[in-house]
């Protein structure tokens, strides 16, 4: 069903990029292992490596997941919300493409949460 207002209304958003004093909001979520409940979110300049954000963030975040040491990631397949993209590493969020609230989801071929059940 359509919905049409009857009266215009604006409203400043209190999550816009211009709130966080120079660092967006990025999600990360690792799929199919949900011991971690929902993504992490990070605020971080987008002049932030990639590298950094697998070597540092995501280290930091999902290490103690008994799958954590196991991950091969030369094959982790990585998705910017639904699209799959390859990150480069040696660029930052802003040069790969990945925007302020975005949700960057990983997926690791062949670890699939605790003994495979998805935890």
């Amino acid at each position: 069903m359509t919905v049409k207002a009857l009266a215009e209304y604006a409203y400043e958003s209190r999550d816009a990029l211009e709130k966080f004093k120079g660092k967006q909001l990025l999600y990360v979520n690792w799929e199919k292992h949900r011991m971690f409940s929902r993504p992490f979110v990070l605020a971080l300049p987008p002049e932030t490596l990639f590298s950094v954000i697998i070597d540092k963030f995501i280290t930091d975040c999902y290490s103690y997941h008994p799958d954590f040491s196991h991950i091969d990631w030369g094959q982790v397949v990585w998705q910017n919300s639904n699209t799959v993209f390859t990150p480069d590493r040696t660029k930052s969020l802003k040069d790969n493409g990945i925007g302020h609230k975005d949700l960057i989801r990983f997926t690791t071929p062949g670890l699939n949460g605790l003994a495979g059940t998805g935890y």
